[in-house]
């Protein structure tokens, strides 16, 4: 009993409820910075908004560490760049789409409890997970969108550039996931 519960804290979780270590807290505070610049860098003007690379940090954040760290860091850094470039009225629906994107990717990849019984980058879990993660991002702003310019109509007329910055985010999720896996030596390829 005593040695399930070790694992169990090394996983994050203790029988009275959930803690974050310090290293999961570092690891946070990096990928938050790290989405947060990603989606300033680079902004490509799409209807009601814009495109960046962002997602694709939150896409790696869920691989490698998980629901918890991969929710703050997407929705945060994400909500903190929309402030910081002028979108603030995007800040709430982004902190609530970003925050539910590595919920969903981390129950598709198979790694909500444990980091280590996550699937390959590349294998259908892997790529299934991005997909359905982004489509759900896509239709998130559809709707926020539709509800912010009083339209559905300008609401869909964001899709075509989401769905595009969503393959170009999945392409980049790809590449570096199975860098880092190599690196690692996870042999999550």
């Amino acid at each position: 009993m005593e040695a399930q519960q070790t694992q169990l804290e090394q996983q994050g979780i203790k029988k009275e409820g959930f803690h974050i270590t310090v290293t999961q807290m570092c690891i946070t505070a990096v990928f938050m910075a790290l989405t947060c610049v990603a989606t300033m860098v680079v902004q490509i003007p799409i209807p009601l908004g814009y495109a960046h690379l962002g997602d694709s940090v939150i896409l790696i954040c869920a691989f490698f560490f998980g629901p918890v760290v991969g929710a703050l860091a997407g929705g945060i850094g994400s909500a903190m760049a929309d402030i910081l470039t002028g979108f603030a009225v995007w800040a709430v629906p982004t902190l609530i789409i970003k925050t539910i994107m590595p919920i969903i990717a981390c129950a598709i990849f198979g790694n909500m409890k444990s980091k280590f019984d996550r699937c390959k980058v590349i294998s259908v879990k892997g790529i299934v997970g991005a997909v359905v993660t982004l489509l759900f991002m896509t239709l998130g702003y559809v709707v926020f969108g539709a509800i912010i310019a009083g339209s559905f109509a300008a609401g869909l007329a964001s899709a075509p550039g989401l769905l595009l910055k969503s393959v170009v985010n999945m392409v980049v999720y790809l590449f570096v996931a199975t860098g880092m896996s190599k690196i690692l030596g996870r042999n999550n390829n």
